[in-house]
């Protein structure tokens, strides 16, 4: 594998040198993503989502999706095409791609037009492909980079992507008495942990506009949350910063869902329990992985009026807090999930690695039907 990407000078990441590894590594990520779809799904069915919210992260995973389709176009030539780009990914903690990649396929995205404009059409280019082997008796690498870019900048024309930033929206749940409850979701890719997150916060809504209708409210709103964004803010932390910011906006549960890392003998270098487990599975590529789904939750107790200077009060919510082994998570709940091939999962029976026993685990068969363990 040495021969395949070198380390660069920051030693968590890797660029990936070799065409051969890199479409392996893009198509260990489209497994993936197809199989995280499925298991929403399943958390759905066990009552842990709600339609809407299942909804929601459909559509931030099909993002994602489509943001690796699109780095795969435009990886397809490493090392065969001069001056191929090579994908920078952060093989310790993470397995994803390093933010960067995401922050310049958002500046490709807003330029991919004017890309397209200037270049060959795919057809025109595969019959100069077809007139060069003929003539040349020799493989078209040059062409076929060309071809690979035209359907990167096609797929970021098609927009869905999943990028840095991914701006809040919202949906309108239910009213409650003279409030209206709307789910707020938005999404980052973590620059610093390399991982896409998910936010969803449930909130009730007393002011006199909706605030989706709200000029003054809404853009306020999201700004602040996306500032707040960062995965070493516990959640409490954010939660109660946007109390105090929104006198008619009622944060009732907000929860953090990150997807990942991804562990894979091939690509990443891992400590711990699940590199015992991945080593003694030895399993082909399409099954040496296994990915780690956490779903940190905050909930509100109930809500108080308290003093809020000399003549005034306001209503707060009293958070739900548990801690975990003894550490103050600022969460009411924590789960840890993690979704891994069938034979990766037996290794993991056989060793009993600890820590490992009481993480949910959903096991993609060798039909890719997801089976929920406890």
């Amino acid at each position: 594998m040495g021969t395949e990407f070198k380390d660069q000078l920051v030693t968590d990441h890797a660029e990936l040198y070799d065409t051969a590894t890199a479409r392996r590594y893009f198509a260990k990520f489209e497994r993936i993503t197809a199989h995280l779809a499925r298991v929403a799904g399943e958390v759905e069915k066990e009552g842990r989502l709600t339609r809407t919210e299942a909804r929601v992260l459909g559509r931030y995973l099909s993002a994602l999706t489509a943001s690796f389709l699109a780095l795969s176009h435009k990886y397809l030539m490493t090392g065969l095409a001069e001056s191929s780009p090579r994908l920078t990914f952060d093989r310790h903690e993470s397995g994803f791609p390093v933010a960067q990649e995401l922050m310049v396929m958002a500046v490709d995205a807003a330029q991919a037009g004017k890309h397209l404009q200037g270049m060959a059409s795919e057809t025109e280019l595969k019959d100069r492909m077809v007139r060069q082997i003929l003539r040349d008796l020799a493989a078209p690498t040059q062409l076929q980079f060309a071809l690979s870019q035209r359907l990167y900048y096609e797929a970021l024309a098609l927009g869905g992507l999943f990028l840095t930033r991914n701006d809040p929206d919202l949906q309108w749940i239910e009213d409650v008495g003279d409030r209206r409850h709307f789910l707020i979701h938005w999404a980052v890719y973590d620059t610093q942990t390399n991982l896409p997150v998910v936010y969803l916060l449930d909130i009730e809504d007393s002011g006199k506009k909706p605030l989706p209708k709200d000029d003054r409210r809404w853009p306020m709103v999201s700004q602040g949350i996306m500032a707040q964004s960062v995965g070493g803010l516990k959640l409490l932390t954010i939660a109660t910063g946007f109390d105090k910011d929104f006198e008619s906006l009622h944060p009732k549960r907000l929860r953090r869902l990150t997807l990942g890392p991804m562990h894979s003998q091939d690509f990443t270098l891992q400590s711990g329990p699940i590199s015992e487990v991945l080593k003694a599975a030895n399993a082909p590529d399409g099954e040496d992985w296994a990915l780690v789904w956490t779903v940190e939750d905050l909930v509100s107790e109930r809500e108080e009026e308290i003093k809020d200077g000399w003549f005034s009060s306001a209503n707060r919510q009293i958070w739900k807090l548990n801690a975990l082994d003894g550490v103050d998570t600022g969460t009411t709940r924590t789960d840890q999930m993690v979704i891994l091939p069938e034979k990766v999962f037996q290794a993991m029976v056989e060793v009993k690695a600890p820590g490992l026993a009481k993480i949910r685990k959903f096991v993609v068969g060798s039909d890719g039907r997801i089976l929920p363990l406890m």
